[in-house]
């Protein structure tokens, strides 16, 4: 069976459910495989669309509208530093957010731990800063448990940056610096290529 012809019988079956549970006079099984209502057609249509469209991994220009900047660094993740990417593309999805906002997300996150979801640091620690983000308690962005859940850390980093007006066209450390005001404003141009080539790697 084809991807659309999956998402073709979910849709039907779940509109035969709601049919069902508002107490209305359904067709039978048989009817609606033989004819489904438009509606449900409609709806088996956007879904299998919605599907296609995410699927596989999105372009360079996507990821990087303005091209590869110049004096890029990277290192070698581990398994538990792209499994910290992939929760925060993922997050990315659940806001509907385009590629470029995991980019901008996950370079962010690769100045500030490496894509490590940090506890306190002692005295190494920069203030209360915690999580792949660095956020602060002191400062609003949430709860020690809070910023070091990743999906959590992740979605008020996001909020932040679609709070910046034209952060889409803006260079990436601007982008990343308007919502994290860090010391170093221009250290996060520098994971622009690694935050792309590690979403092309994990979403294809």
């Amino acid at each position: 069976m084809n991807m659309f012809a999956t998402y073709t019988r979910k849709a039907l079956l779940a509109t035969a459910g709601i049919a069902l549970t508002a107490g209305l006079a359904g067709p039978t099984s048989a009817a609606l495989a033989a004819e489904p209502t438009t509606q449900t057609v409609a709806v088996a249509q956007t879904v299998a669309q919605a599907a296609a469209d995410t699927q596989g991994a999105p372009t360079v220009e996507q990821l990087m509208p303005a091209g590869v900047p110049d004096n890029q660094s990277s290192f070698t993740p581990n398994g538990e530093q792209l499994d910290n990417a992939r929760k925060i593309i993922d997050a990315g999805k659940d806001m509907n957010l385009p590629p470029r906002a995991w980019t901008i997300a996950i370079a962010t996150a690769l100045q500030e731990s490496k894509l490590d979801n940090l506890g306190h640091l002692g005295d190494r620690n920069d203030h209360d800063s915690q999580g792949l983000f660095q956020q602060r308690p002191s400062s609003g962005w949430g709860t020690v448990e809070q910023i070091t859940d990743p999906d959590y850390s992740a979605k008020a980093f996001y909020k932040g940056l679609t709070q910046v007006d034209g952060w889409e066209d803006m260079p990436l450390t601007v982008a990343a610096q308007t919502v994290q005001v860090s010391a170093y404003p221009d250290h996060y141009a520098q994971w622009e290529k690694m935050a792309a080539d590690i979403i092309t790697d994990t979403t294809k």
